[in-house]
């Protein structure tokens, strides 16, 4: 069966479901992120590079990374887990890895994670520049647990 919140994108597109989504969680709106795919197993936004995301060095701010990190982790947790589970974030690592100096993709690929059942979950996320240069990676760990 398909998730509620994978049917919404599919029916709503990037643009409507982002909008939804920001609606839901006003603080991913500090992004201004853009939904490019959703599926099981894999998220990825856009974020462009814009003042409002901007470190007093020019680059795209550490925070602004981890904000579309948490973002594409916890959609894709959310169409790949059992309609009868539920998940929230209960840590974060991360690395910056170079200045993230252009607009950024954030890729949150679960493709090979188990999500059959009740356990923690590292999710890995990658962010990279419009080279496809690697300038942040995370692990987000989620834990997921049956509904009440």
């Amino acid at each position: 069966m398909m998730s509620g919140t994978l049917t919404m994108y599919n029916q709503m597109g990037n643009k409507a479901f982002t909008d939804g989504v920001v609606q839901f969680a006003p603080y991913f709106g500090s992004i201004d992120p853009m939904f490019v795919a959703l599926r099981p197993g894999y998220a990825e936004v856009s974020v462009k590079k814009q003042a409002k995301v901007q470190n007093h060095l020019g680059s795209v701010h550490a925070i602004a990374m981890c904000n579309a990190a948490e973002l594409v982790a916890g959609t894709m947790t959310d169409v790949s887990i059992p309609e009868t589970h539920r998940w929230i974030p209960v840590g974060m690592s991360v690395r910056y890895l170079k200045k993230a100096k252009t607009d950024l993709r954030a890729l949150a690929d679960g493709s090979g994670l188990d999500w059959s059942g009740e356990n923690d979950i590292t999710v890995p996320v990658s962010i990279v520049d419009t080279e496809g240069i690697e300038v942040f990676t995370a692990e987000i760990t989620m834990k997921i647990s049956p509904k009440a």
